[in-house]
């Protein structure tokens, strides 16, 4: 009888864990990037708290607030000058229905074999307009339709980044507390390898952290740099999208490369070919440098199973995955070492072999 109540207990809690899953379940994203910003700030955290002397919950309020000030601002900033430019172009393409396109630019007739043939399409391309546009008419629904889902999910993280933002502020406060219960709850699972596997995720996530947000930042400024010397209009806005494509994989190329295509399109060859180099070996070419160096630095893990972490864990988990990725394959790699060590006996010492003193006597 006390066995069936121990296991109805047990049924009974397994229950209860799979209920408050589920109603975590629609903020397990908001959760887990609260949880990955407080871990990586966490230094910061201890050291707001040391000059409030202890005070957690003025440190995590400061902080938190820092956070906001620091994300929500540019965020806004980068979307009002984004819905200004979708303005313009909308105007430009209008302008273009009712009026027709420009001349076509000098430089285009200047290009050797193609330029005669491409002022022709061009000048085509204008007489035909009303029947082109009344063409692609059908497909602009479309194209309205696909551009309305993909604001609807950027307006759906941009809730959850701001939720995240609010989460930070209670692991911040509560950062200690929630790192014993986890301690107690591995220890209860694994007992003494609790504090390897601890160390093994805590110090993955912090060189995912490095490496990601580290290339990413160097990118944004290198491309800051680049569209600044190429007089490239909106640089500033241009390296803060940079650096958020850049936690991407082939992210920056969507920026420098439009921004390339401008240049030549306003006849700048000279700029356009700076930028093209630019682009390639210095924008895009940091992140096959430095990404694996500060990736590599201060661990034992090798690093290609930290990379296919976090390229495999964005194919597999979405934009979670840069750090669910390398977290598991960290965790499996090092359970498979455990297992492999345990499991292949260690070979005996080889006795001496016979007359193997006899000629050291010698």
């Amino acid at each position: 009888m006390p066995n069936n109540d121990r296991l109805l207990v047990q049924i009974l809690l397994l229950a209860l864990l799979g209920a408050s899953l589920w109603v975590l379940a629609p903020f397990a994203s908001a959760l887990f990037w609260a949880a990955v910003l407080s871990f990586a700030s966490w230094p910061l955290m201890r050291w707001l708290t040391c000059a409030f002397k202890g005070n957690e919950t003025l440190a995590a309020g400061v902080l938190t607030c820092g956070w906001m000030v620091l994300v929500a601002i540019p965020l806004v900033w980068l979307g009002l000058n984004v819905a200004d430019h979708v303005r313009s172009a909308t105007v430009f393409l209008r302008g273009v229905q009712v009026e027709g396109l420009p001349p076509a630019p000098v430089w285009l007739n200047e290009l050797p074999l193609v330029g005669p043939r491409l002022v022709n399409a061009w000048e085509t391309l204008d007489e035909q307009g009303t029947a082109f546009f009344a063409s692609i008419r059908p497909y602009l629904g479309e194209v309205g339709n696909w551009l309305l889902v993909r604001s609807a999910r950027i307006g759906g993280g941009m809730l959850e980044l701001a939720l995240s933002l609010v989460l930070v502020f209670f692991f911040y406060r509560d950062g200690p507390r929630l790192a014993a219960f986890v301690h107690s709850l591995l220890h209860r699972l694994i007992d003494e390898r609790a504090d390897h596997y601890l160390a093994l995720v805590a110090a993955t996530v912090q060189r995912v952290v490095n490496g990601v947000i580290g290339t990413a930042a160097a990118q944004g400024v290198l491309a800051l740099i680049g569209f600044s010397i190429a007089g490239v209009p909106g640089a500033l806005i241009l390296g803060l999208l940079t650096f958020v494509l850049s936690l991407i994989p082939m992210g920056p190329p969507l920026v420098w490369v439009p921004a390339t295509a401008w240049l030549v399109w306003q006849g700048d060859f000279g700029y356009a070919i700076f930028m093209g180099i630019w682009g390639v070996f210095v924008i895009s070419g940091v992140d096959n440098v430095l990404k694996p160096y500060l990736i590599s630095r201060g661990g034992n893990l090798p690093l290609v199973v930290v990379l296919l972490g976090v390229f495999g864990g964005i194919f597999a988990f979405g934009f979670m995955g840069l750090f669910l990725g390398p977290t598991l394959l960290a965790v499996a790699y090092s359970l498979l070492g455990d297992w492999v060590a345990k499991e292949v006996p260690v070979p005996p010492d080889e006795p001496a072999l016979p007359g193997a003193g006899d000629e050291k006597v010698r």
